[in-house]
């Protein structure tokens, strides 16, 4: 239900207009915002705004809106269009708890530092007659620390893969699912989900419709989410067959995609969660008409290993273990950008000390260890703004590295990099980021305010026009780049291109800083090659500091008269 009437673009008093937008005075979502219903019931009148300007004002010039009822102004914001190829912004993020004591969990959920939306811990486990059993695991504590934080909390109901427990509790779901209600409704918590596993497709029905008894007893404040086994290959037997995919999302509020363990116990060594396999477990629940914002990815925060002296492998670890484990022993590490996924290897021998992980001794052996680090997270939070998913899931919180939260939450908004959310150039930089030009001085950090020097001026140029060498034709190098420069193949290609050129005689001076005057030179000389300049600089503004005899008068005049450059007062 729209709560706005309509809108219309104001241009009286700015160029770049206000959107005004009319309220419905009688609509109800309205009246929540005056606060005669609970503020939980329904989204914030924000986040209306912002649907109902992505939904019906595109392409819109603007620099504020006001939001009107009557003739009475209610409300004024700031409007910051999103740049373009600029992606949406995930807003969700879950994680299930289950390793810890109640101040471990509580101490997990604050390091993430407010990137988590819902945590599911493991409250709701089931009896072999298929009623509910309330885990060791329950802690009021826990809750009322969760509510302090503003973090909603989803019990997860779980037969921890036993068969015979989830044919029970679907058998008995009519039973079950009145006692999560009841224990939801007593302690106020924000839903459930379910992530019954190692069913079958024999047990499809049932399935389904034990999560329709759920969304039926619940209110409809609270959440009912589903963990589904990832399904590339869109298997319909066993486990993978249990799930159907469009009759779940029907009735609950997101499908969670335990898009892990590609990888297994038992299994041969590999990823836990390659690129490729996640992206395909993705399309599969496209495919399956499951809509794009009822799609939460989930990802792994922990790996698994291989002995090559063991004829089963892949025990679990976190990334901690794996980490320690690889300095310990002076293993290496390698990430495959193939599956972008780290792969490490280290060997422990029969008379080093014997490491303890997760209640086993590891014996002597060599060891291959598949993880996930901030660039393979990264890289599947890209999938969830490439196919616009709600959000992103993860098994389990404790077992991350925590330094990763310090970027998370800036993933998720679909901006790479901490140091230019609040930049004024935020938008182009992105834009070249997105086109390849442009990447980062360090892992994810861009250095907006940095001197770009000569050396990365000519690696962009070569990136922006795609350079290649000119057949027949030799430059001579420069005695300040040597062969083994980072930069050296294009800065051959800028100079054999006419496009950048000694600072002296046989001196490029890579690591300068490039200059204003330089930088509108080089951008001169790429456009004409590009034959995009139209202009001879008459029209140009009058620079006080830019004699008309000076060397780049002509380049800077041409280029502020495209717009390209300006003056800096």
């Amino acid at each position: 239900m729209d709560i706005f009437l309509r809108h219309q673009i104001d241009y009286t008093n700015n160029e770049e207009g206000t959107i005004i937008l009319y309220l419905d005075p009688f609509k109800v979502e309205f009246a929540n915002e005056l606060g005669s219903i609970e503020k939980d019931e329904v989204k914030s009148l924000e986040e209306k705004v912002k649907e109902y300007i992505k939904t019906n004002v595109k392409g819109i010039k603007a620099k504020s809106i006001k939001i009107v009822v009557g003739s009475i102004v209610l409300m004024q914001l700031s409007f910051i269009p999103k740049p373009l190829n600029q992606t949406e912004a995930a807003e969700y993020n879950m994680s299930y708890v289950f390793f810890g004591s109640t101040a471990e969990q509580i101490q997990y959920v604050d390091r993430t530092k407010g990137s988590l939306d819902t945590i599911s811990p493991s409250y709701f486990d089931i009896h072999a007659d298929g009623s509910l059993q309330i885990s060791n695991q329950f802690s009021k504590t826990f809750i009322n620390e969760m509510k302090n934080r503003g973090v909603s909390i989803t019990p997860f109901l779980s037969n921890h893969w036993d068969r015979e427990v989830g044919r029970a509790a679907l058998a008995n779901r009519d039973l079950l699912t009145t006692q999560i209600a009841n224990v939801i409704k007593e302690y106020d918590l924000d839903g459930v989900n379910v992530d019954i596993e190692n069913v079958t497709e024999v047990d499809r029905e049932a399935y389904t419709d034990l999560v329709r008894l759920l969304r039926e007893k619940l209110p409809k404040d609270k959440k009912v989410s589903v963990a589904v086994a990832a399904n590339p290959n869109g298997w319909t037997k066993g486990w993978h067959g249990s799930y159907d995919y469009k009759q779940l999302a029907k009735y609950s509020d997101y499908l969670m995609i335990m898009a892990y363990d590609e990888s297994y116990y038992g299994g041969p060594s590999g990823p836990v969660a390659s690129i490729g396999w996640v992206e395909r477990s993705v399309l599969y629940a496209l495919n399956q008409g499951v809509p794009k914002d009822k799609i939460v990815l989930g990802m792994p925060f922990f790996g698994r290993y291989w002995n090559d002296r063991e004829s089963i492998g892949g025990q679990g670890l976190s990334r901690r273990e794996a980490e320690v484990l690889v300095n310990d022993y002076n293993g290496k590490v390698y990430f495959d950008e193939s599956t972008k996924s780290v792969k490490a290897t280290f060997t422990i021998k029969e008379s080093d000390p014997k490491p303890r992980i997760s209640g086993r001794n590891l014996p002597a052996g060599k060891y291959t260890v598949w993880y996930e680090d901030e660039r393979s997270i990264q890289a599947k939070i890209d999938l969830v703004h490439k196919y616009q998913l709600k959000g992103t899931g993860s098994w389990a919180l404790g077992q991350e590295n925590p330094e990763m939260w310090n970027s998370y939450q800036i993933w998720l908004e679909g901006t790479p990099f901490v140091d230019i959310n609040n930049h004024w150039a935020k938008g182009d930089i992105l834009q070249a980021y997105q086109k390849g030009w442009m990447v980062g001085i360090e892992q994810n950090k861009f250095g907006p305010d940095q001197a770009l020097t000569r050396a990365q001026a000519a690696v962009i140029l070569a990136r922006v026009l795609e350079l290649r060498p000119i057949n027949n034709q030799t430059v001579k190098p420069f005695t300040d780049v040597k062969s083994t420069h980072w930069a050296r193949r294009e800065i051959e290609l800028v100079n054999q291109h006419g496009l950048m050129v000694g600072i002296e005689e046989g001196k490029f001076g890579p690591d300068t800083a490039l200059t204003r005057e330089q930088f509108s030179v080089i951008l001169d000389r790429a456009l004409q090659k590009l034959n995009a300049v139209k202009v001879t600089g008459t029209n140009a503004k009058k620079f006080s500091d830019v004699s008309p005899s000076r060397w780049s008068a002509q380049s800077i005049a041409r280029m502020n008269e495209l717009g390209v450059v300006h003056g800096m007062t």
